[in-house]
């Protein structure tokens, strides 16, 4: 597989981040059609399927993944696509909606911290502990302060995470403001597709602007070096899909994984 450079899609806290000046469509130059061909997109899902393996069975390591987005940014359909080669077993899917009221009485990441992978899991999250600080800011819910003060908890979070074993890595899908508009006419249109509507998907629409300050800002504050943010256009599912398993695969061959020895003496073992 060739390496691509993620860097272009690296954020960096320290850095002047500006959500607009990336683009929601492919890059021209990077001819990903041809990578994205069927019989490519199995063999690079049979590979994250081997490190997964090895992960799960090394237990030395965890993957957190954060997918956040615009509605109909396709999270769910990335999860869905991604990790069809993965083993269920070593992988885990959590969806976080509005706090129940026993959530409300603890801290914002009460809830958070008990879905976060153990060693040799990989735990994808479908939104997260980030709605704190997008919908309740954008609605006016938390004042700046607050939310100032949830910055700092959120990188305090995940580097406890990461000095624990766990890499967190976490994915603005991005999507243009015409996309979401197809998407949702798209469901609208679609009997077998409005379950998925919901009141506050067209809410929210009209707050295009506020989100994306709102995301701005938090993936500004948030993007370190043991949490990075990735910005992955999204107007493609394809190339969505195809960035978010080649940085999958990026990641867990950083972490060097090995297998590990048995845990008897296999040469005094007769097999009958």
């Amino acid at each position: 597989m060739t390496e691509k450079d993620f860097n272009q899609w690296l954020i960096s806290h320290k850095d002047a981040f500006n959500l607009k000046s990336f683009d929601t469509k492919p890059p021209a130059n990077e001819h990903w059609e041809e990578q994205f061909k069927s019989e490519n997109m199995q063999k690079l899902g049979e590979r994250l399927g081997q490190l997964q393996s090895l992960l799960h069975a090394s237990k030395s390591r965890g993957l957190l993944l954060i997918l956040q987005g615009m509605d109909t940014a396709g999270k769910d359909g990335a999860i869905r696509r991604v990790f069809s080669h993965v083993s269920p077993l070593g992988v885990r899917a959590e969806a976080f909606g509005a706090p129940t009221e026993l959530e409300l009485q603890h801290d914002f990441l009460w809830r958070v911290h008990q879905k976060t992978p153990s060693l040799g899991e990989i735990v994808v999250f479908n939104r997260s502990h980030y709605e704190d600080v997008l919908v309740t800011r954008v609605k006016g819910w938390i004042s700046k302060e607050v939310c100032t003060r949830r910055y700092a908890h959120i990188r305090a979070f995940e580097e406890l995470l990461h000095d624990q074993g766990i890499k967190v890595i976490k994915c603005f899908l991005n999507i243009s403001n015409e996309e979401q508009k197809r998407r949702l006419k798209e469901r609208m249109d679609d009997p077998h597709k409005q379950w998925k509507l919901q009141p506050s998907d067209f809410e929210d629409r009209k707050l295009w602007d506020q989100f994306g300050h709102a995301y701005q800002d938090a993936i500004k504050e948030t993007s370190t070096a043991e949490a990075p943010w990735y910005i992955i256009p999204a107007d493609s599912k394809h190339y969505r899909d195809l960035f978010l398993t080649q940085l999958l695969i990026h990641t867990l061959e950083q972490m060097q994984l090995k297998i590990p020895k048995p845990k008897f003496d296999l040469s005094k073992v007769t097999l009958v």
